[in-house]
């Protein structure tokens, strides 16, 4: 859980920028965008295999 303490002189934005950044950080918005619909395990498989073939495929330009 992400918590910013707000300081004597600092201003609401200042604060909620040093909250982004740690919500960021912390990988919360990913979590969410990842757990935000149901996948079924086709779809994951599906969605592995196609991530390790253009995995593949930029890794051996290189």
């Amino acid at each position: 859980m992400a918590q910013v303490v707000l300081g004597e002189d600092e201003n609401i934005e200042s604060a909620l920028r040093r909250f982004k950044r740690k919500v960021s950080r912390a990988g919360i918005f990913s979590d969410m965008r990842k757990n935000r619909h149901f996948e079924t395990p086709i779809e994951k498989r599906k969605r592995k295999t196609l991530a390790r073939q253009k995995q593949r495929r930029w890794g051996s330009k290189r």
